[in-house]
């Protein structure tokens, strides 16, 4: 299964992509994959890694037909930037910037880092009674379950490719898991009220795994605006990071 199917008009999404707040809207997490993939495909060098990956959604994503294009911003010796447009219909709903840098010897330095991530793995976690969604797997670590109050840490998994007939890179997987700061970080116990028009993604490496974790940092939120963020993992350890800002929306069915 895959979650775009290639046509003659572009990557038509399959019902599996449609968004949990509207039957006619996609998937916002989709387009950060769309954004990597692109970016992964019209500058394939192994010497740079993408390292940030900014996408903001400015309109709602229709469940139509997408188009995604590419213009490298800044083509340097140690830093690249790429600007991603993503359009249906002939109009744009996305555009993203990315930050590819050079990769090198690492420096042997001392720094201050995070106690480390001691959780069960995902196959010591039991999966939810009903699934998060046809090929997408979410098992909540934290105790509460997925709505709750409580400091929250999950594994996500995508089951499905993004586009029919290719293997997900492990960039595209994990930039589709990097929307997830947003009902991680923004939502209690009465369910998720805020909806995200961004992502920042932070990566100082690609995960080796399916698997990747989110384990929420923080929240903040005044006058109908909130932000939140998360640490990214695989099953190696830490990747990354990711922050989301939303607006206030109507409550998301907590039991849907």
């Amino acid at each position: 299964m895959a979650y775009f199917i290639r046509t003659d008009e572009g990557l038509r999404p399959a019902p599996e992509a449609r968004s949990p707040w509207s039957p006619d809207m996609l998937h916002g997490r989709l387009l950060a994959g769309l954004a990597a993939r692109a970016v992964e495909l019209d500058f394939p060098d192994p010497a740079y890694r993408v390292s940030r990956l900014t996408l903001d959604m400015f309109r709602s994503p229709p469940m139509q037909a997408f188009n995604v294009t590419t213009e490298p911003a800044r083509v340097g010796r140690r830093v690249r930037a790429v600007d991603v447009s993503i359009t249906a219909g002939g109009v744009e709903v996305a555009r993203a910037r990315v930050l590819m840098l050079r990769t090198g010897p690492h420096p042997d330095v001392s720094v201050w880092r995070p106690d480390e991530w001691t959780v069960p793995a995902p196959d010591e976690v039991a999966p939810p009674e009903e699934g998060s969604g046809t090929g997408w797997e979410i098992r909540v670590i934290s105790p509460g379950g997925f709505w709750t109050s409580e400091r929250k840490r999950v594994w996500s998994r995508d089951n499905s490719s993004l586009v029919d007939g290719e293997k997900m890179s492990p960039l595209v997987r994990v930039a589709i898991a990097s929307d997830l700061p947003n009902p991680l970080a923004n939502s209690g116990v009465e369910g998720l009220q805020f909806i995200n028009p961004d992502l920042t993604m932070f990566l100082a490496r690609e995960p080796v795994s399916e698997w990747i974790g989110l384990d929420v940092t923080n929240h903040l939120g005044a006058d109908g605006i909130a932000v939140g963020s998360c640490t990214l993992y695989d099953l190696a350890g830490p990747i990354g990071s990711s922050t989301v800002c939303a607006l206030a929306n109507e409550v998301l069915d907590i039991n849907q």
